[in-house]
Order: C-alpha cells, then sequence, then structure tokens
C-alpha cells in the first residue's frame, strides 16, 4: 500500500513540474502577432463615383502573401484593411482558418464592381467563403465596416497608389 501511494505521488510530481513551457499547440498561441505595411488606398464609391470612405491597405498579390492574408493579425485600424488581387476573374472561396478577426469580406469583379460581402465571417473557422460570381479582387476589413458605411453589393471601388508593371 505504502508503495504503490509513493508511486502515486511520484507520478504526481513528475507530471506536475515541468520546465514552465507551455504545451499548447493550438495554432493562436504558436504563431507570432503580424505587422502590416499599407501601400495603397481602396475607396468604396457611390453611384456618381463619389467616395463614401477610404481606407489604407496591404496588398497580397502573389500566392505566398494571398495564402497568408490576415492570418496572426490580432490588431486592424478601423479605416485599413488587406486587398487580394488575382491575375483572372474567377469564382473565389475564401477561409478563415488562422485568423483571429472577425471580418467583412469584399468580393470584386474585373470592373471594380463589389460583387457579393460576407459580413461578420466567424474568426478561426474554416468554413468556406464563396464569392458566388467571378471576382479579380477581394478586400477583408473589420467585421460591421461595411455596414457602418453603407457598403452594399453594386457598388464600385478605385484603387489608388498601387505600383502597376
Amino acid at each position: 500500500m505504502l508503495r504503490t501511494t509513493c508511486i502515486v505521488i511520484l507520478l504526481l510530481i513528475i507530471g506536475c513540474s515541468g520546465n514552465g513551457e507551455r504545451t499548447d499547440t493550438t495554432e493562436e498561441t504558436e504563431r507570432p502577432v503580424r505587422e502590416l505595411a499599407y501601400t495603397s488606398e481602396v475607396l468604396f464609391l457611390q453611384a456618381e463615383d463619389e467616395a463614401v470612405t477610404t481606407i489604407k491597405v496591404s496588398v497580397a498579390d502573389d500566392d505566398a502573401s494571398r495564402s497568408e492574408g490576415l492570418m496572426d493579425v490580432h490588431d486592424l485600424p478601423s479605416d485599413a484593411g488587406m486587398l487580394f488581387i488575382f491575375e483572372e476573374d474567377e469564382p473565389r472561396s475564401f477561409w478563415m482558418a488562422g485568423t483571429p478577426l472577425s471580418l467583412d469580406i469584399i468580393f470584386i469583379n474585373g470592373e471594380y464592381e463589389i460583387v457579393r460581402i460576407h459580413r461578420n465571417t466567424p474568426p478561426y473557422s474554416h468554413d468556406s467563403i464563396p464569392s458566388e460570381e467571378p471576382a479579380k479582387y477581394v478586400v477583408e476589413v473589420n467585421a460591421g465596416f461595411t455596414m457602418r458605411h453603407d457598403i452594399t453589393e453594386g457598388m464600385k471601388i478605385q484603387i489608388e497608389d498601387l505600383d502597376q508593371e
């Protein structure tokens, strides 16, 4: 009986001791917080081409930056977002895996027309978020942005300060 008690105590001591490192392997705790570089602006336009609001954007225009997106970004200013640029108008699908913020995702076609808005997407979700229409551009902003600024499908955008080659 004494031997069993000693073994149990020893196992408890070993189990409770450690080197102080976390063994939590969730994506949120392992990934570093990212900072974004805002190099361009997106203007959201009324039908008469009058700007409703403008945001500064970090541009994702290659496979690596588009794959990373806003993953690991824990703080996005209210007047900022990310602009994804693709080569062609095609149906697109995004997901929120690795993204700690709830976002509004805005799909835009090659004519700069907003074709679909998904509002308040859930953080860290693996669910597909489809454009449902061909899109060449996608803008991600903080959840609630499109409602606060009355941005709707059918509106247009204008992109400024892009280094186009």
